[in-house]
């Protein structure tokens, strides 16, 4: 039985895999599957309740299908606080597959790239390395004034289930990015350690040790103080990407320098020296291939690090900026008391799909350990 076979017998393992399937391929096509611009404000539709779906015409009776009424928000009641929201029945909107609705560009990519660097004052470009292609049809949306809002509306009539759809392009993407940028160098570092020995070892080891002994959410939180307010949320995410990944690699590194010390005395790799192959050759041709298997699950398993790291800082407020969208600073709504009582479905389901994709990428992880682990592969052989 390969690990394949043994991954797929893992029901926990696939739940996992089918829950990150189902989430990255949704903010992949997030202007696709969002019924709206998640920075599109209407007026008078301020913290809407979800969105009421009927089946029957209010007026006449009649069967017409899923249909959805406008709605508005009147002002505040100085006496109860609260706010009148008034439907209009006359003018029922169909939910429909496939409808058009705001335009936009599906894969445009832009990059911050800097043109003057300083640690004061830190200047960036967004260039545009890719237009994307340009689209006005939605998944599902309504054919009408009405709107279907099934997450309800924000502060500031925003619809929040458009805002969580690509919020979770930031979210799920940092974690990926974040593992492409340290476990490259972990890798290498911990490789080249473990192969070479002797005062290469002491140097990187000590510097390894050094880093481990920097508390990474405390230096995300000081260095994420500290830059302008003027940066862009991409120009953020950029610097929260390689501030986390700086600090993120030395347990890798460890771990890689253990493995290598005991593979660097197998028979193959004598021969490759024997052979007269340098020592980096062989350190990412025969070494660094051998310890794939602890690689893929460490990487699974740092992913939800990532998240986390990200959600706490755009939760107090020192990450991804509004009026842009990500998991953390959608929850950070939660502070307001008057928000977690009176409009719960702002902080819910933010928080509910943060538990969900590091539930997830455990249990993928844990599935790919237990696939992986060659005692397991040898006792199923």
């Amino acid at each position: 039985m390969t690990w394949w076979q043994k991954l797929q017998q893992n029901s926990l393992a696939r739940l996992g895999a089918l829950v990150l399937l189902v989430f990255y391929l949704l903010v992949a096509v997030a202007e696709f599957a969002a019924p709206y611009d998640p920075y599109q404000a209407d007026l008078n539709a301020s913290l809407l309740p979800p969105t009421r779906v009927y089946w029957r015409d209010q007026t006449s009776g009649a069967w017409i299908g899923p249909h959805v009424y406008p709605t508005t928000q009147g002002p505040v009641s100085l006496e109860t606080g609260d706010r009148e929201v008034t439907v209009d029945f006359d003018a029922p909107s169909p939910i429909r597959l496939l409808v058009r609705g705001d335009a936009y560009r599906w894969l445009r990519i832009q990059l911050p790239l800097p043109t003057q660097f300083s640690w004061s004052e830190p200047n960036f470009q967004e260039v545009e390395v890719f237009p994307g292609f340009q689209g006005d049809r939605h998944l599902f949306g309504t054919v009408g004034p009405g709107k279907l809002n099934l997450l309800g509306t924000d502060e500031q009539a925003r619809d929040q289930f458009s805002r969580l759809v690509h919020g979770g392009r930031v979210s799920l993407s940092i974690g990926l990015i974040g593992i492409v940028i340290s476990f490259p160098l972990g890798m290498v570092v911990g490789g080249i350690a473990g192969y070479l020995g002797g005062a290469v070892d002491a140097v990187l080891m000590r510097l390894v040790e050094v880093i481990m002994t920097i508390p990474d959410i405390y230096l995300l939180v000081a260095l994420a103080a500290v830059l302008p307010p003027t940066l862009s949320s991409s120009q953020r995410f950029l610097l929260i990407v390689l501030i986390t990944s700086f600090v993120r690699w030395t347990g890798l590194a460890r771990v890689v320098r253990g493995q290598v010390l005991s593979l660097k005395s197998q028979t193959y790799v004598q021969a490759a020296q024997a052979m007269g192959g340098r020592s980096l050759y062989i350190i990412l041709r025969h070494v660094l291939p051998q310890t794939a298997t602890y690689v893929i699950i460490s990487a699974t398993l740092a992913v939800p690090g990532f998240i986390i790291a990200e959600a706490v800082l755009s939760l107090i407020g020192l990450g991804i900026q509004q009026p842009d969208p990500s998991w953390g600073n959608m929850l950070s709504l939660s502070t307001n008391a008057s928000i977690l009582v009176l409009h719960p479905w702002l902080v819910w389901p933010p928080a509910i799909l943060i538990v969900l994709t590091v539930l997830a990428f455990n249990l993928l992880g844990d599935g790919l350990r237990d696939a992986l682990d060659p005692r397991s592969l040898r006792s199923l052989n």
